[in-house]
Formats: C-alpha cells, sequence, structure tokens
C-alpha cells in the first residue's frame, strides 16, 4: 500500500477516490491513529487530520505525513517529511466564523429551544450591521472573516503581528478588547499564543462580548470561558475547536465524557466542522493528491509547513 489514510469521513473518502492516480493504492479509516489501535503504519507515508497523535516509534517506519488541514501546529516535532493544505478551506472556515456569530447575535439557540411553545420572550436579539468585529490572527481564513463582515456592515479590524494585508485596518490587542462587540480568534496555534484568550485578557473586552473560536482551542482555555460566561461578562461563546481535542473528540465518540459547555444557552458548539462544505472538501481532496504525487516523484512535500517534519 502506497498511502494510508486516518480521520476520513464518508464524503473525503469519495474525493480522494475521485482524485487519486490509478497507480497509487491507499486505504481508510474514519479513525484517528490512536482509535485503531495499530502498532505500526500501514503504508510508508500516511495522511491525519488534527486528532491523530503520530506514535514516535513510527518515524522510522515512515517515509512522510501529509496532513489534510490548513493549521500545522500537530505536525511541529515530527523529524519525518510533513506536508500540510494551507489554502483549501479559508472560504468555508471564514463562513462559519460570520455564520456563529449571527447565530449568537440572533440568540438561536435560545430560539430553537423555544419553538415547542412559540415563546418569543428573551429572544430579541441584534443585527450585524454597525457591529465593531475584531479578527485576531489575520492570514487568509483572518482576512476572508474581515471581507464577510464588512459584506455585512460590520466594521471590522485585525490583530496581527504580521500586518500583510494593504486593506486591513490593523490596532492593538489591547485597543481591540475594549473596541470590539464580537472577537473572532483565527490564529495560528503557537507556543507564544496558547493560553492567549485566558480569563485576564477577555475580562478586559467590553461586557457582553461576543467570542468566536475557529482556530485552536488551546488559545481559549475552557475553565476561563466558562467562567467568563457565568459571570456575564460573555454574552455568547461559539467555539468549533477544542482544548485537548484528540482526547475530547476520542472521548465523546465512545460515549465516556460530555463537555461542561454542552447544552448552556448562550453557548454553540459545532465539532471542528468549519472546512467542510462541499467546495472545499474537493479542493482538500485534490490538493491531497498533488501532495502525494509531488512527494512520491520529489521525496518532498509541495507545501510544508515552516518549523515541522525537518528532518534530524
Amino acid at each position: 500500500m502506497d498511502v494510508y489514510f486516518y480521520e476520513a469521513f464518508e464524503e473525503e473518502v469519495t474525493a480522494l477516490r475521485r482524485y487519486l492516480p490509478a497507480g497509487v493504492s491507499a486505504g481508510f479509516s474514519d479513525k484517528t491513529i490512536q482509535e485503531t489501535g495499530d502498532w505500526e503504519p500501514d503504508a510508508p507515508l500516511i495522511s491525519i487530520r488534527t486528532q491523530s497523535v503520530v506514535p514516535p516509534a513510527w518515524a522510522v517506519k515512515l517515509r512522510g505525513i501529509v496532513s489534510r488541514t490548513t493549521g500545522y501546529d500537530h505536525l511541529v516535532g515530527q523529524k519525518i517529511p510533513c506536508g500540510y493544505l494551507p489554502h483549501y478551506c479559508s472560504r468555508a472556515v471564514a463562513e462559519q466564523a460570520i455564520l456563529l456569530v449571527m447565530a449568537l447575535l440572533r440568540k438561536l439557540p435560545a430560539q430553537i429551544a423555544q419553538f415547542p411553545k412559540f415563546h418569543r420572550d428573551g429572544l430579541t436579539g441584534q443585527e450585524c450591521a454597525g457591529k465593531r468585529l475584531l479578527v485576531v490572527g489575520v492570514g487568509n481564513i483572518g482576512a476572508e472573516v474581515m471581507k464577510i463582515a464588512q459584506a455585512l456592515g460590520m466594521e471590522a479590524r485585525g490583530v496581527d503581528l504580521v500586518q500583510r494585508h494593504d486593506s486591513v485596518s490593523y490596532m492593538s490587542i489591547d485597543d481591540g478588547l475594549v473596541w470590539a462587540d464580537i472577537i473572532v480568534c483565527a490564529m495560528n496555534l503557537t507556543e507564544a499564543n496558547t493560553g492567549y484568550f485566558r480569563y485576564e485578557t477577555l475580562k478586559r473586552a467590553k461586557p457582553g462580548v461576543v467570542f468566536v473560536n475557529i482556530a485552536r482551542g488551546e488559545q481559549s482555555p475552557t475553565n476561563d470561558l466558562v467562567r467568563l460566561l457565568d459571570e456575564g461578562h460573555v454574552a455568547g461563546l461559539a467555539l468549533d475547536v477544542y482544548e485537548n481535542e484528540s482526547a475530547l473528540a476520542v472521548a465523546l465518540r465512545s460515549g465516556k465524557a460530555a463537555f461542561q459547555l454542552a447544552g448552556h444557552p448562550n453557548v454553540i458548539l459545532t465539532p471542528h466542522n468549519a472546512f467542510n462544505t462541499s467546495e472545499a472538501v474537493d479542493r482538500k481532496a485534490e490538493q491531497t493528491v498533488q501532495q502525494i504525487v509531488h512527494f512520491q516523484k520529489h521525496g518532498a512535500f509541495l507545501w510544508a509547513p515552516p518549523g515541522a517534519g525537518q528532518p534530524s
């Protein structure tokens, strides 16, 4: 077998099969590496998403790892060639971020909960026009979030160490926290920004702020978010990513755990699904196969994450 795909859901497998050349043999599992219990890799090249943990012992048995993700923090520390997909899902994730913002502003969870009694008390929401939206991390995804927000009549500004977009109005995080009605986290996860949106940081935001994280759960500690919600400082919260997501996902799928924010009336939780549109899944499959074919020919990936997968 040439390549083995972990964490491959049904629609993704269909798309991958459509693009894989006839000469490339592949296997698929919808499980993470740890869920399969595999003691050794089924192929010299494996493809994962964010929830698989590659056993250190596999390093001498693998030629490479291609991650079907835009983020690459889970590849840092690997000593074999690694690849990722930096461009496939920017629009999809940005649209989900705005979807979550709008759902929180319009109190959608409460609207759904109150339908059985057709009860409207307490459901008065807010419109997007005129709201101040702060995007922290203005890369490919963050820039798309801002573009959509502005089209909806929001005033959007960005926070980033690297100010790469001429069209973006940037500000400091200190100024942004007191300015914003809505904050969207869209940063790549690094050691420096782990825990970035801790209690003390979000407490400096204006009371009633809406917070959305579509980046990495480690940037917004769960216990701190619970505390801010309980205090009423954060009025609405939406997460597509979670702390210790690999372990949490396995535990939730096995029915052995519950998530402490589930069921909160001002919270929307989605299963790391912001990337998942038919268009993005198709682009992901095509670009993953491009990575595989290029690696087979050249021993290197078209898109290699900085600081990850560097030979020792």
